[in-house]
């Protein structure tokens, strides 16, 4: 959930080092009895689709970023039209019927954002503004760029990267992607993708207070590839991470050898040592038939919900025939 998040009566638990690097874990949470997990319940038809040919949305329209703010819900997800992608909004005031306003967010290449990507992002409310860190950079080695807006239509970048990849051989060393942002007290906690220099991906988590300076934990990733034969065998991305029931939870896109690609989940009484769930959530309708992606989750209607993306051609990055929708989560006690 992109926006504030403050665990009751937990504990600030923290080895802290200067740098660029830490030794930290989330505040402890204390589990629920009895144990919770999660069900899936998803609307058969997307809620959010491509635009007209020829449109900066045309091709693929995903990752959603989902922020309530003043009655509306804000979807800020990416569109693709071949050659770029870009961030564009959408608004709703029941987060299935959305409108959208057009494309608010592009790359600059001046910055050395390249002319490739301004998108796949997480946004939050924060401090009287959107803030939304974003994914840029040149193909294969992207990086992280952070931007603010009063409106979520007129926005103002910081300065680019606010976070890049590790030294030479490190887990994340040839790209740092797929961004989520929960804060929680003092501290903004960013989950996200690594690359390393074999293209092999995994997920980690970083920490600042002001949200363009990051310590990176020392001992990610957190996350790790599955076995062989595993939902995600092939690479872990685009994490989504909320509060529930005494434990941090994560939802995250797993790729298997065919590069089809599903949600799998996790769960952590600290955001550092995670244990994945034997939940994995598949598309079964013919939208979302090969690829359920990039989730976000908020409530809606009450209820806990979760956008992602969704396609009908098995690809590791784009032309999926994209599509956004939305399902519930519904929490029932383990067996």
């Amino acid at each position: 959930m992109k926006h504030s998040l403050a665990p009751a009566a937990a504990p600030m638990l923290f080895l802290v080092s200067c740098g660029h690097y830490a030794d930290f874990r989330l505040p402890e949470l204390v589990p629920a009895e009895p144990e919770f997990t999660y069900t899936w319940e998803a609307r058969p038809t997307p809620v959010l689709g491509r635009g007209a040919p020829g449109e900066w949305d045309s091709a693929d329209v995903l990752n959603p970023s989902i922020v309530r703010h003043a009655g509306l819900y804000y979807n800020f997800y990416s569109g693709f039209d071949g050659r770029t992608w870009r961030t564009g909004l959408a608004t709703s005031s029941d987060g299935l019927s959305w409108k959208k306003t057009g494309n608010v967010l592009a790359p600059d290449p001046r910055s050395g954002e390249g002319e490739y990507i301004a998108a796949n992002g997480a946004a939050l409310y924060h401090d009287g503004a959107f803030w939304y860190w974003y994914q840029a950079g040149p193909r294969g080695t992207p990086r992280l760029g952070l931007a603010r807006s009063p409106d979520g239509v007129h926005w103002r970048k910081a300065s680019f990267p606010v976070i890049e990849g590790g030294p030479r051989g490190s887990w994340d060393e040839t790209g740092i992607a797929d961004p989520y942002v929960i804060q929680v007290h003092q501290y903004f906690y960013l989950f996200y993708l690594g690359q390393d220099r074999a293209r092999q991906q995994r997920l980690g988590v970083a920490r600042s207070l002001d949200g363009e300076h990051w310590q990176k934990l020392r001992s990610n990733p957190i996350l790790d590839l599955g076995a062989y034969g595993a939902f995600d065998e092939m690479g872990l991305g685009e994490p989504a991470v909320w509060i529930a029931h005494g434990f941090y939870w994560m939802l995250y896109t797993g790729r298997d050898a065919g590069e089809r690609r599903r949600l799998g989940m996790a769960r952590s009484t600290d955001g550092v040592h995670w244990r994945k769930r034997s939940s994995v959530f598949e598309g079964k309708a013919a939208w979302n038939s090969q690829i359920m992606c990039d989730p976000t989750i908020e409530l809606l209607e009450g209820r806990l919900a979760a956008w992602f993306g969704g396609g009908d051609k098995p690809s590791p990055d784009e032309n999926l025939d994209g599509q956004i929708g939305v399902a519930f989560l519904h929490a029932t006690r383990s067996p």
